[in-house]
């Protein structure tokens, strides 16, 4: 094993007495092609280009001397230092961090950040990252290439974000373009470069407790009732029944949730309180002018489609899970066919549960159904005051589950 490893994150600027100290002493040095072209690097030292991570962490386990591992920016923030600190590689390391290219990037835009989230975008996670952009308003994405700007910009089609785009932070190309998110599939932009995707601001808040989004905004509790959406619900939007459909669902950060029938948006905007992206859809204006009203309310962001199921879902993105507040079983066919990791409907008679049940199993879904019966009662008088009863069905496709 190494005698001794550091990690320099390297921003651009002079390197410090410490890791000026550190290199000179270096046996072995790691690094991308830029890091090892510095002067500091010994002559003598060993030099590995880092492509994969696990192969050099391995070469340097085996190494009998003094490693030093250059990156950009802070290693430990979403960089080498968990890889190298792996059970596998049994590494101990020293840490001279440098100015982390996220916070290189929200200084050059002049915007604070404890309130952003963090997404790191390759081809795998694109996607998710995307979402996050959906449901956030201020977003910094650590970008990949075939997961850049352009990426970002074409699968938020119809979200409208700005963008302020920084290449090459800390090099002599670093460039800062701000653009809207619907031109920068118009650009060809260097690598690497860090997103800042910014939404409509949302009411000032107080003092900030905890990085990114507040997770104490808003009201307490979920299901709310009938008076925080302003209004009377539908039969399929009953505190209990919600309940019970997010519970089956578990809307998260990084999801994209259809919400279709949204009705008074309830569903809608407790989804979008957990974190998740929504697109709303009904086919009742009156409904999408009540969700986006229920979503400004509660200070969360929704994208409404007007439009008749199941026709208006063929152009739409992806979904992870999906709540069917009606349509019946065209629908969920329409809906199974794209395959979401999770359904929920809901019916009001045992034939037709049965009809959305067997539909959800002829499409590889494991269903499961069940009787929900609520009671409210007058708690002064301790009589019943409302009764709702409905049928829960919920499949899971089980080579995408959880």
């Amino acid at each position: 094993m190494a005698d001794r490893v550091t990690v320099i994150g390297w921003d651009g600027s002079p390197l410090t007495a410490t890791a000026r100290a550190a290199l000179s002493a270096a046996t072995l040095v790691a690094g991308a092609p830029h890091h090892l072209a510095l002067p500091e690097v010994p002559a003598t030292a060993e030099r590995i280009r880092l492509g994969s991570l696990a192969l050099a962490a391995r070469r340097i386990a085996a190494h009998r001397g003094t490693a030093v591992v250059l990156a950009d920016g802070d290693p430990g923030f979403f960089g080498v230092v968990r890889t190298l600190r792996a059970p596998e590689f049994g590494l101990e390391v020293e840490v001279v961090p440098g100015v982390s290219s996220v916070a290189a990037a929200f200084a050059r835009a002049g915007m604070p950040w404890d309130d952003a989230q963090v997404v790191v975008a390759h081809r795998r996670t694109l996607r998710r990252a995307v979402n996050v952009c959906r449901a956030h308003t201020k977003v910094a994405v650590l970008t990949a290439p075939g997961a850049g700007p352009a990426e970002l910009g074409l699968l938020l089609e119809g979200v409208h974000r700005t963008f302020v785009i920084c290449e090459a932070l800390g090099t002599e190309r670093e460039q800062v373009t701000v653009v809207t998110s619907d031109k920068a599939a118009d650009h060809t932009w260097r690598d690497p470069n860090v997103v800042i995707a910014v939404g409509p601001a949302g009411a000032a808040e107080g003092d900030a407790w905890i990085a990114g989004r507040d997770p104490s905004a808003g009201p307490r509790g979920w299901a709310l009732p009938a008076q925080a959406y302003d209004g009377p619900l539908g039969e399929g939007e009953t505190p209990s029944l919600r309940a019970a459909q997010l519970a089956r669902l578990g809307p998260r950060v990084g999801d994209l949730v259809w919400d279709i029938g949204c009705g008074s948006g309830a569903f809608a905007t407790e989804a979008a309180r957990a974190g998740a992206a929504v697109l709303a859809v009904d086919r009742d204006p009156e409904a999408c002018a009540r969700t986006g009203a229920a979503a400004r309310r509660h200070g969360v962001q929704l994208q409404i489609v007007h439009g008749t199921a199941p026709h208006v879902l063929e152009n739409l993105p992806e979904p992870d899970v999906v709540r069917i507040g009606g349509g019946g079983a065209t629908v969920v066919s329409a809906v199974a066919d794209r395959r979401p990791q999770r359904i929920v409907a809901h019916a009001a008679t045992r034939d037709e549960a049965e009809l959305v049940g067997r539909d959800l199993t002829e499409h590889g879904y494991d269903a499961e159904c069940s009787l929900l019966q609520s009671v409210e009662l007058d708690t002064r008088r301790w009589t019943e005051k409302e009764r709702s009863v409905a049928f829960l069905l919920s499949g899971v496709l089980p080579d995408r589950a959880p």
